[in-house]
């Protein structure tokens, strides 16, 4: 077997058991099943669970054996009855009739075929106490002397402090040192029995693995059994830990594991373990079988079988619910934490000296992780890993949260659901259908969930079992008596070509195939297939829509498009839905046209779009009735007069005299040449209008009107006179404010003002001498005082 340890996530949901089968692996519209290269049943069932294959004899009578795979829903389109069609029979049956308490359910059928899935539920229940069985595997060589005087006082402290999580702990113990061959020890006649004679020390013969002392609830019995054991010793470095770990795991009624209880099995050693392939050096090239090799407690396959591999062990651990322990020196850390990796549900503890403080917190943490931690693994036949896939979703519980590869957090009575999917990639080679089992575990429980797939890979084509794959062509002959092929005569096969004209044709299969001993093998065409007795018949003469045959929605048999489901029309463009009909309010095409090949066409000439929404001439419902009610007021609103107005009405009249509410009525008003109003509402439903007047008309007389334009003038006139008013006093006031007036009520000029304003007075005095007559003495003087004093 094979094993997946698995990483999950956390989805709550509460849920009991849900099947389900995934049976498509292509996306909708693409059809991977046709193909003229598939030549039988079963490569056509290969190709995916959606294939399937027509056995009919005269299914496309001179087409390939290629044209009779295809999707189930076009064989049966093209004239292929379901009672001739070979399809992928694919099932999930659970059998509820086995009882579980923690793993349900523990036993599931399942029918694959190439490219399909399967998905199934798988729950586990985690209970408040559970029974322990911890079995103590103590390296006993030399090095280990000052340890094994701590495990001493283990038994009874470990008894008393287990007693706060689990009423009912059980202990075992075995040893181990290594295999008792060259060169892994000193095969010296005085050192076999003794391998310490070189230190005056008696130590005990060097062992594979030694069962001590099967399971017991006696603390007392096990600290006597501590207290008794002995060193051994080897000559290298590496120990034989793994090979006593699969012997302890595997050798059930002798270790005493009992199946209600969580199984720990502690390795304690300072040193490395020897892995697969190292017994070579000893010639030891038989590999480890798996199984229990016990003879009066002591493990006789440790000189004839190689170390068991990490895959090996890993399997049996889990095959047998056990969770191992590491627990060794701080030196050898990292090696067995490379280790542990590949050994789902170990666990690896650092111990100084082994004291047995630390010993007993670390099998205590360990089995309270158990209470809240679950975990799952998926194992498959070796033999078949290669054509299987499988993938695990978690859905845990409230307040459980995903941790690395378990839902973590579990509380007692709690149920922790995993999704688990099984693929089938390909079948076997030149074999038939097989069956193998998938074993999937939660670590560390005594229960299981075995799933039984059963892989179709052949097909049965009904009660005669002829699947019309490979059919002999009638030229082929028959076969005599000493094995040979024997051809018909020339001259018969000449003749029989008259057999492969139509009535009324000239040339051999209508010129569109070739005549073989009296049968027409249609020719392959690039558009598609070719058949008919006289290859009269194809599949693509058909209307073609957006340049798709039968516009991608169906097939051309005989001529005509037959449409897939929900499509009509000759190229299968007309959807059966009227759907894309609908307007917004509900109403097919708005209740003004009828819906045609998906589209609305109106039944007036006057509406347009999508759904006959659109009436540019119509302006509005009100507007569009008011010649109508104008016809009506005209001739008073008498029922024996409105005949007359049919002519200017599109829509039902009735008079009434109080308006009615609700509903998708439009409430209208018009006012008549006499000056009266007259109220009236319309409505259209189901592409019918309907036209309801009031009987009570509001009218007005002149006198009351000319008052009342005149009232509203005056009123006018009045307003615009207070608005002037107001606005001239708001003028004024802003201009003559108190803050722009000096104290002695003169004017103030603004500095923008002053700059406009003189401050000096400027003359110009001119003095003249006359000396003579003819010349004359002038003076200009230039005189400049500030404004407001006197010329002097």
């Amino acid at each position: 077997m094979t094993s997946w340890p698995l990483a999950y996530g956390s989805v709550p949901l509460c849920l009991l058991l849900i099947v389900a089968l995934c049976a498509g692996t292509s996306h909708p519209g693409d059809n991977l099943c046709s193909s003229a290269l598939i030549t039988s049943c079963k490569e056509c069932l290969r190709r995916g669970p959606q294939c399937s294959w027509c056995f009919k004899e005269d299914f496309l009578d001179g087409a390939g054996a290629g044209y009779r795979c295809d999707l189930q829903v076009n064989l049966l389109r093209k004239g292929c009855g379901p009672e001739f069609t070979e399809k992928s029979d694919l099932k999930v049956e659970v059998n509820a009739t086995v009882s579980s308490t923690q793993v349900s359910p523990q036993d599931i059928s399942i029918t694959l075929t190439p490219g399909s899935e399967a998905s199934f539920i798988v729950a586990v229940k985690q209970l408040p106490r559970y029974p322990v069985d911890l079995y103590y595997l103590v390296d006993v060589s030399a090095s280990m002397q000052e340890n094994l005087d701590h495990l001493k006082t283990v038994g009874v402290a470990l008894s008393l402090r287990m007693t706060e999580h689990s009423s009912d702990l059980w202990l075992g113990f075995g040893s181990f040192v290594d295999k008792p061959v060259s060169p892994y020890i000193n095969v010296h006649p005085t050192k076999i029995n003794n391998p310490c004679s070189d230190y005056e020390i008696r130590c005990r013969p060097a062992h594979g693995f030694h069962h001590v002392l099967s399971m017991t609830g006696n603390m007392s019995e096990f600290t006597r059994v501590i207290k008794r054991q002995r060193i051994s010793g080897n000559m290298d470095t590496p120990e034989g830990g793994l090979d006593a770990m699969l012997q302890a795991a595997v050798c059930q009624r002798a270790v005493g594991w009992r199946p209600e209880a969580k199984r720990l099995l502690l390795l304690m050693t300072d040193q490395p373990s020897h892995l697969a392939l190292d017994s070579r050096l000893a010639g030891i090239v038989i590999p480890h079988d798996g199984l229990c090799h016990l003879e009066n407690n002591v493990y006789t396959g440790s000189t004839r079988m190689d170390h068991p591999s990490l895959g090996q062990l890993s399997d049996k651990l889990l095959e047998n619910h056990i969770y191992s322990i590491f627990a060794v020196e701080k030196q050898q850390y990292q090696w067995y934490e490379e280790l542990v990796r590949l050994l789902p549900g170990s666990y690896l503890g650092k111990i100084g000296f082994f004291q047995s403080p630390n010993l007993i917190d670390l099998v205590v943490d360990l089995y309270k992780s158990l209470l809240t931690d679950v975990t799952l693994s998926v194992s498959v036949d070796d033999k078949a890993f290669s054509r299987y896939w499988t993938a695990v979703s978690p859905i845990c519980p409230e307040g459980a949260t995903a941790k690395e590869q378990s839902c973590s957090g579990v509380q007692p009575n709690q149920t922790v659901y995993f999704n688990i999917t099984i693929g089938l990639h390909s079948c076997p080679d030149h074999r038939p259908d097989e069956d193998i089992q998938v074993m999937v575990r939660p670590m560390g429980y005594n229960e299981s969930t075995t799933v039984r797939i059963h892989s179709k890979c052949q097909c049965r084509c009904g009660s005669t079992g002829h699947c019309h794959e490979n059919d002999r062509s009638p030229c082929a002959g028959t076969i005599d008596g000493t094995g040979r092929q024997r051809m018909p005569h020339q001259g018969l096969v000449n003749e029989s070509n008259w057999n492969c004209r139509a009535e009324g044709s000239n040339e051999d299969c209508n010129g569109r195939g070739v005549c073989e001993c009296g049968r027409c093998v249609c020719e392959h065409s690039r558009l598609g297939t070719i058949y008919g007795k006289y290859c009269e018949r194809d599949d693509f003469s058909c209307s073609y829509k957006g340049g798709l045959l039968c516009g991608g929605r169906g097939v051309c048999v005989l001529g005509e498009c037959v449409c897939e489901d929900n499509w009509t029309g000759d190229s299968c463009g007309c959807p059966v839905s009227t759907a894309t009909c609908q307007s917004p309010d509900g109403s097919s095409c708005s209740g003004r046209g009828t819906c045609v090949c998906g589209q609305c066409v109106c039944d007036n000439h006057r509406y347009s779009g999508d759904f006959c929404e659109r009436c540019p001439d119509c302006q509005s419902s009100c507007q569009s009735n008011r010649k109508c009610v104008d016809c009506h007021t005209f001739h008073g609103l008498k029922q024996h007069e409105a005949e007359h107005c049919n002519h200017t009405c599109d829509s039902d009249v009735l008079y009434i005299s109080d308006m009615m509410s609700g509903g998708n009525w439009i409430q209208c008003m018009y006012i008549s040449s006499d000056n009266c109003r007259y109220w009236f509402q319309t409505s259209s439903e189901s592409g019918r209008n309907r036209l309801h007047i009031s009987t009570r008309a509001e009218c007005a007389s002149r006198g009351r009107l000319v008052g009342t334009f005149l009232s509203v003038c005056a009123l006018t006139v009045l307003c615009g006179l207070v608005v002037v008013a107001v606005s001239r006093l708001l003028l004024q006031k802003r201009d003559w404010s108190p803050g722009d007036a000096s104290k002695d009520g003169e004017y103030r000029c603004t500095s923008k003002e002053l700059s406009f304003i003189p401050s000096s007075n400027e003359k110009t005095v001119t003095y003249r001498r006359d000396r003579s007559h003819d010349h004359s003495v002038e003076m200009t003087v230039h005189v400049k005082m500030p404004l407001g004093e006197p010329w002097q």
